[in-house]
């Protein structure tokens, strides 16, 4: 819906420069006072601002708020020319957006072209083995040229309507030549007719046997041919758009603003609240909104990887490969939480590996990653974010699998536009999974306790160490469980 909007109104406006904003966000004023001064580096391609919520409550139990991506994450990728387009709150350049997408059109025209030449290569490969040894010598050349000619055009950097009908031109050669080699057979075929008796000729007329075998035979790949020569018609007829904005995730933003840095263009982040919008205001619509962000990020890793992308510098690659990796988290975090119910129910370690050098090595650098995180998000509350991170990872999973079956089988992902009011209804099956786990991590902690209290194991350190483990995944979980749990007051 927002690259139809954004196409339309590239359609029937002139203006060099497009402030993008959801329907819910007020922007103020001054926001393009803020943001068009940066344009006039006349490369940069994008500038944008934070997204803040004024329907947040108290505590944030949806974890609506972003402090910590709108803030440090995208300070960081900036540093990097690497903040990406968030789909609202930002103001593009006219000509990024056009050049942009006239030069993907082109990618996406001659991928087709070779995709369509790769068909016919299989086409006329398996033409070539139904050919004589007689007419081996003089059709096949034709055949190869008409597959490799082509290919090597394109390489070459011919435009696209001469490689088209040069490979037109072969074909219609080659098929001129089977046609020869048809009517010499024919020709032999007639002479042996006319030498038979008429008796004969009517006795195998009415065989129907010899007939069928007669209509079955094939004489030459000039049926083949004329398949190849009809797909480059189609391949032009083909309805292609030119689209400015990347239509290839449900979220379109990430990878338009992937594909203007892959053009050379800049964009920077500007870290001021310039307009307030209106967040989900209960949990399912939160976990909806959270699954097709997720959907479209794993959407775009797997069409468009930015590890493989041309023209991205290594910065950009690691920025957007990182965000596009977090949501890969699901299945590490089940098992990150299911260690310490296996420890203390089972006795099972995760590593092989007590020893004091473990120890030594470990937490100095839990501690100085918790330390860097603080310093970092200094003043900010990311508290509810990280705990969203971990809680959610039967979300993620979904997102993974539902993506990843869209990309490589085509099956379809339903686009559900959030809601901007309270949706009415009971949430806990929402969150099964985690009240599961929850469960497991509870009756673990309990039985821990027992076998310390009850002298049952000789292992206390370990012991206390996979309790307090269970106790902080309760706790990061529980987030969960206030937001199932939350009714708004009258006043709110």
């Amino acid at each position: 819906a927002k690259a139809g909007n954004l196409i339309n109104a590239l359609e029937h406006t002139t203006g060099d420069f497009i402030l993008i904003l959801d329907a819910d966000q007020v922007p103020l004023p001054t926001i393009l006072d803020c943001t068009l001064g940066y344009f006039t580096d006349p490369l940069v391609a994008l500038v944008q601002t934070p997204q803040y919520f004024i329907n947040v409550p108290p505590g944030d139990p949806f974890g609506s708020q972003a402090p910590l991506f709108y803030g440090p994450i995208q300070q960081g990728k900036d540093g990097w020319n690497a903040a990406f387009f968030c789909g609202s709150n930002a103001v593009l350049r006219r000509e990024a957006l056009a050049r942009t997408g006239v030069r993907f059109f082109v990618r996406d025209v001659e991928r087709r072209i070779r995709r369509t030449l790769r068909e016919a290569d299989t086409v006329v490969k398996r033409a070539e083995r139904t050919l004589t040894k007689a007419d081996r010598h003089r059709i096949a050349p034709a055949l190869r040229a008409l597959r490799q000619a082509a290919r090597h055009e394109l390489s070459r950097g011919d435009t696209f309507q001469e490689v088209t009908e040069r490979f037109q031109q072969r074909a219609e050669a080659a098929a001129r030549l089977i046609v020869a080699a048809d009517l010499q057979q024919i020709m032999a075929d007639l002479a042996e007719i006319q030498a038979a008796e008429a008796a004969e000729i009517m006795r195998s007329l009415n065989d129907e046997a010899i007939l069928a075998e007669l209509a079955a035979r094939e004489r030459s790949p000039l049926a083949a041919i004329e398949t190849v020569r009809q797909l480059i018609p189609l391949l032009v007829n083909e309805a292609m758009e030119y689209l400015p904005i990347s239509t290839i995730s449900v979220t379109e933003d990430m990878s338009t603003s992937m594909r203007l840095h892959a053009c050379g263009w800049r964009s920077v982040y500007h870290d001021e609240i310039l307009a307030h919008g209106l967040a989900p205001e209960d949990l399912r619509s939160a976990l909806q909104q959270r699954l097709r962000w997720a959907q479209g990020t794993i959407q775009v890793m797997l069409r468009e990887n930015p590890l493989t992308l041309p023209g991205l510098s290594w910065g950009q690659r690691l920025a957007y490969f990182d965000t596009m990796w977090s949501y890969l988290s699901g299945v590490p975090t089940i098992i990150y939480l299911i260690s310490p119910p296996l420890f203390l129910l089972f006795g099972l370690l995760p590593v092989n590996a007590l020893s004091a050098e473990f120890f030594w090595r470990l937490v100095p650098y839990l501690l100085i990653n918790q330390l860097l995180f603080a310093v970092i998000s200094w003043g900010r509350p990311t508290w509810r974010g990280q705990q969203y991170s971990l809680a959610l990872f039967p979300l993620w999973i979904k997102a993974v699998v539902s993506a990843a079956a869209n990309v490589w089988f085509g099956k379809k992902l339903g686009f559900i536009v959030t809601p901007k009011t309270r949706q009415t209804g009971r949430y806990f099956g929402l969150v099964r999974w985690q009240l599961a786990m929850m469960i497991l991590l509870a009756v673990s902690i309990v039985v821990g306790l027992l076998q310390l209290t009850l002298g049952w194991r000789n292992d206390g350190l370990p012991v206390l160490v996979n309790i307090f483990w269970a106790v902080y995944d309760l706790i990061m979980l529980s987030v969960v469980i206030d937001a199932a749990l939350y009714q708004p007051t009258e006043e709110q």
